[in-house]
């Protein structure tokens, strides 16, 4: 009997990557729908994945299908790309095997059996250069969040001491807090005077800033804050040198960092570069704004049973990407720029919320980004801007108006003649 499922790839090829080995099964699929597996272990090495590689050529296998396991996978793809295979790679619960049936022989086989019937639903891999501005740019992320760790860490400090400078300066590691703290440190006590070392702007007194500083300087805490302080200008050193590095590795793709900058809140070339690293600069491989927008992590779940959807929650995807776009998003609120941005924040703002309304805008500035990246197009904000022209259909006369009151429920009553 002839097989009802369509064979998608006659000759594909399921592995199954753990961290020292990986387990290969090549199925080869007859015209008369039979299949044969072949099966071949192979270690992680570089070596033993160049001859994993050469080894699926000679059985004429070109198309790859492996399921991400941490960071094992990376360089199984890298290798078998490079060797001009078509690798797809699958998150795990899309070929999760039946439990009780599993072992790494059955896992590769049935990895294959769903690949050749097209029943794998592959994630996106940028290409090489995209991959690695994504790395450096994430890297950069980590060690933003390293120095606010710091800076947590040296208010902890003060605090500790008794130091309110957060009480009257915005920010503790600014140019005057910085100066005041130098000098206690130096002195090892905060009877000076403070007045010269606070800027022209700085909106607290004198004397306000003498008495947040009124407190005890512990050796222990001063040699903690000076370690912390360290730490931070190095962090701030290295920060600078992956900046020069990210921007080096981003030139070949100016054109698309040129059409990102035109988007509302991305001001600066680093920012364009961190989208362009996370979204990729092919949007041919997202099928509908849509489906970019749900690869984003920024569409409503379908979770629905029995006619009740238990959750219309945006995924976790973008995990990278949805904060910079968050603040992106509350710079834009802030200026006085892009009214059209502002006019459908507020309209959503009063029915659903702030966090809701700032997720609505990512999506719409997402879904822009993907028209122009295909189109080549720069941002036009004339296309999200409210027509004042009324459309016919809600033009009515004063008879039409009437009866609408009426079939509404309301009561029309007839002015009173006025008396000669």
């Amino acid at each position: 009997m002839a097989s009802l499922v369509k064979i998608v790839y006659p000759t594909c090829c399921g592995i199954d990557v753990h961290k020292n080995f990986l387990v290969a099964c090549i199925a080869k699929t007859n015209g008369s729908g039979q299949t044969t597996h072949k099966f071949g272990r192979f270690s992680t090495n570089t070596g033993d994945l160049r001859r994993l590689a050469a080894w699926l050529m000679e059985h004429g296998c070109y198309d790859v299908c492996m399921e991400s396991t941490g960071k094992y996978w990376i360089p199984v793809f890298n290798i078998l790309e490079a060797a001009g295979l078509r690798v797809c790679l699958t998150h795990p619960k899309y070929v999760k095997a039946i439990k009780g049936k599993k072992t790494d022989k059955k896992d590769a086989k049935w990895i294959a059996e769903l690949f050749k019937c097209d029943l794998v639903r592959a994630s996106f891999i940028p290409p090489l250069e995209i991959r690695q501005l994504r790395d450096l740019c994430r890297y950069h992320t980590k060690l933003t969040q390293m120095t606010s760790s710091e800076k947590n860490r040296g208010q902890n400090c003060l605090t500790t001491c008794n130091f309110k400078l957060d009480a009257v300066f915005s920010d503790v590691f600014g140019k005057s807090a910085t100066k005041i703290i130098d000098k206690v440190m130096e002195l090892g006590h905060s009877n000076f005077e403070v007045a010269p070392l606070l800027h022209s702007r700085c909106k607290a007194t004198a004397e306000e800033v003498a008495a947040a500083i009124d407190g005890e300087l512990t050796y222990a805490q001063a040699e903690k804050f000076k370690i912390i302080r360290q730490h931070m200008e190095q962090l701030e050193k290295h920060k600078t040198a992956l900046e020069n590095l990210i921007l080096e590795l981003a030139k070949p793709f100016e054109a698309e960092i040129a059409l990102l900058l035109t988007v509302p809140g991305v001001g600066s070339p680093f920012t364009a570069i961190r989208i362009l690293a996370e979204i990729g600069n092919d949007m041919s491989v997202f099928e509908t704004a849509k489906k970019f927008c749900s690869w984003c992590g920024v569409a409503p779940q379908n979770n629905e049973s029995a006619g009740k959807k238990k959750t219309t929650r945006v995924s976790r995807a973008g995990s990278y990407l949805k904060p910079l776009f968050v603040q992106i998003v509350l710079a834009v609120l802030k200026s006085k720029k892009h009214a059209e941005v502002k006019e459908k924040y507020n309209s959503i703002k009063k029915r659903r919320g702030h966090h809701k309304a700032v997720i609505a805008i990512t999506r719409r500035l997402l879904t822009a980004i993907w028209h122009m990246l295909s189109k080549k197009e720069c941002y036009n904000p004339a296309l999200y801007q409210k027509s004042e022209a009324v459309p016919a259909s809600r033009i009515l006369t004063p008879e039409q108006g009437l009866a609408l009151l009426k079939q509404k429920g309301y009561i029309i009553l007839k002015p009173k003649s006025k008396v000669a």
